[in-house]
Formats: structure tokens, sequence, C-alpha cells
């Protein structure tokens, strides 16, 4: 598929990893629907990509009802839906056993919630609209990419839940993308190692700098731009099914 032709709903998409693959699709000629929680961030996203270009959708991806409703809304606005990517997620750390108490487990369930549940939940919602998309070449009607995460590989201390979450996302990749193959939808997850993020603008310079030592090469952490240009790639290569690439520098991430 071509970037120009892309209609693209993008969870997370007005900050970080998901605002960067926005950027990166908008500059090549595609249209983008935003879906998030920060109507704020929302409005100023929408400013700086153009509202020819880009549109906002305050949106829980736990909702079923919501997320459904919104993509429709979406398709509308941009003509068509054939691309959506999952960005939307929450870090949910803590011990299993904490200082004073074991974790409670409603932490556990919300972290599942929002990222292997919401992520499934736009998933299968997009791929019911792109179902009905005229046929590309080779058949092809969509394209979904999840993020996961190398923690769902060397998960930490302290990310049980995280790492279950994602974990969860790499495991569904390719049973979904078999499932939707006969309808050309291709299905496929990144898995990025230690991005610079909003979280870690906020860290402590030696902080930031001990992240970076921990990358074999380069030496510094991911940067947004290049996430963003894996999901275009793997937009464009229609032979790209079924797969979790991991995004890490060659990083492997110690227990601590």
């Amino acid at each position: 598929m071509k970037i120009q032709d892309t209609r693209a709903a993008i969870t997370g998409g007005v900050s970080g990893l998901g605002l960067a693959v926005a950027k990166h699709l908008v500059a090549g000629g595609a249209k983008v629907a935003l879906l998030d929680i920060n109507d704020d961030k929302g409005a100023a996203a929408v400013a700086e990509l153009g509202e020819a270009n880009a549109r906002y959708w305050r949106t829980d991806v736990t909702d079923e009802a919501q997320v459904a409703a919104n993509l429709a809304e979406a398709q509308a606005f941009m003509g068509g839906l054939n691309v959506a990517v999952n960005c939307a997620g929450i870090l949910g750390a803590g011990r299993v056993l904490g200082k004073d108490a074991p974790m409670p487990l409603k932490n556990f369930a919300t972290t599942v919630m929002v990222n292997l549940v919401g992520s499934f939940n736009v998933a299968k919602a997009a791929a019911n609209l792109m179902q009905n998309n005229a046929a590309g070449d080779d058949g092809e009607r969509g394209v979904i990419v999840n993020t996961a995460s190398v923690a769902a590989y060397e998960g930490q201390i302290g990310q049980a839940a995280y790492s279950a979450s994602k974990g969860g996302v790499v495991g569904m990749t390719l049973p979904m993308a078999r499932e939707l193959a006969r309808f050309g939808i291709r299905v496929n997850t990144i898995a990025p190692g230690i991005f610079w993020t909003p979280m870690v603008d906020g860290m402590p310079e030696a902080v930031q700098q001990s992240l970076s030592a921990s990358i074999p090469f380069p030496s510094r952490l991911g940067r947004p731009e290049e996430f963003a240009d894996l999901v275009a790639y793997i937009v464009g290569n229609r032979y790209i099914n079924g797969e979790t690439i991991r995004l890490d520098g060659a990083v492997r991430l110690a227990p601590k």
C-alpha cells in the first residue's frame, strides 16, 4: 500500500510514538484519525497536521461501542480506512508483592485491559470495516500494526502486568494474521525497546544516560521517527505479515 493512499486510525496518536506515526504518514500524503484521551494535545496535533489531514476523537480503547462508532466516523472523514496503528498503552508498573501488600488485582487487570484488550478491540473493529474495502494489489484490503515491547520477552522486576499485556499482543499477532488473511488484511506488531517518549523526557539526565549506555548499538534511545519509519515500511511491504519485529538496538533488558 502506498503512503499517499493510506487512511489510518492511530490510537495514542496525539503524543509520543503515535504522533510520530501520524506526522510521517501525513508528510507522505496520508490522512489520519487520532484516537486518544487528551483533548488539549489532540487539538494541538490537529493544528500541527492540518485540519484537512487529521481529526481527533476522544477514545477509550477499552470501550467497544465507542471504538466502533469513532472508527466509523473516522472512516467517513478520511474517505476510507485501510490502516490501524495501535500505540495507546500504559506502563502499569508495580511489584507482585509490594512493600505493604500484594499488587491489587485491579492494577493488573487495568494494564491488561488497556494494552491487550484495547489493542484487540481496535483491531477487530478496524478489520470489520476494512473487510469491505475494494481489494488492491495481491488482494490487500488493510493493514493493522500493533505495538508490543521488548518487555514481552525480558520483563523486568515490577513489569509483571506490563509484560503480560505486551506478551499477549505478541501472541495474538500470528493467529489474527492467519484469520484475516482471507480478507486481505495483514497484521503485524512492533516491539520497541527504550525510546524517547514523554515519560523519558521527565527522567533525570543521569538516568537517561544510563539507559542509553545499556543499548549496544547505537548507544542511544530510539527516536519516535524510527518507529514511524518502520510502521510506514510495514504498510508498504505486503509480504510482511504475522510478524513481530523488535526495534531495540540489540538491547536485552536486565532483571531490574
